[in-house]
């Protein structure tokens, strides 16, 4: 494990000699420690994993689908920093198709929401228990396009932090701008991360960089 900033650790295949980058981004109360965990899960020892720390263990203070403004100005600097880290991955040779980026929870919510806000090719988007940020009535109605980047959403039906609605609606978003989703409902499952995710999120990586990706 290395410090490239003070608030942003690494793992994995060194960045100049890997195939692709990951982005973990943690839930709240947790830490990139925490989400470096998530590295071991993949057979993919050619991949990058950099994971960047919330202060104080939460990179928004209310929930999700709280007004814009009582979550600011904590929502736009974490939006800032997952920028300042995928701009970073790129001046040192991965470009944002090669750069997936994957959240639990708070950070599924936050990965959906730079992604979408910042629409683009990347190498992969994955929101495990996640859903883009954003009172009833939001629009998403920013520039660019998805081109086709795949996307992942899993979550369960009974998820208390998640509302199942707000994750179809996402989903649906998501595709409206270009995204491949995948949008993957496990019945009873809970908030938590389960191994068919893992697979699902590992299919992903493994095709960034080649030609299926």
């Amino acid at each position: 494990m290395t410090t490239l900033k003070s608030n942003v650790i690494r793992a994995g295949a060194p960045i100049g000699a890997a195939r692709a980058a990951v982005v973990l981004v943690h839930g709240r109360g947790a830490s990139a420690e925490s989400m470096l965990g998530l590295a071991n899960a993949f057979a993919t020892p050619d991949i990058a994993y950099v994971a960047p720390q919330a202060p104080s263990g939460s990179w928004y203070p209310y929930s999700f689908m709280a007004p814009f403004a009582r979550n600011e100005p904590h929502l736009g600097h974490a939006l800032s920093l997952l920028s300042d880290v995928v701009d970073d991955l790129g001046t040192q040779g991965l470009p944002a198709e090669r750069v997936a980026l994957l959240g639990f929870s708070q950070g599924a919510c936050l990965a959906l929401e730079f992604a979408v806000r910042n629409a683009r090719r990347y190498g992969g988007v994955a929101a495990l228990s996640g859903a883009l940020i954003g009172p009833e009535g939001t629009t998403w109605d920013y520039p660019g396009q998805l081109a086709g980047t795949p996307v992942f959403l899993g979550c369960s039906d009974v998820d208390s932090h998640i509302p199942l609605a707000r994750v179809h609606e996402s989903a649906n978003v998501l595709r409206a701008r270009g995204g491949d989703a995948t949008e993957i409902i496990y019945p009873g499952m809970g908030h938590t991360i389960v191994q068919d995710e893992i697979d699902h999120v590992e299919r992903i990586l493994r095709s960034i960089g080649t030609a299926e990706g």
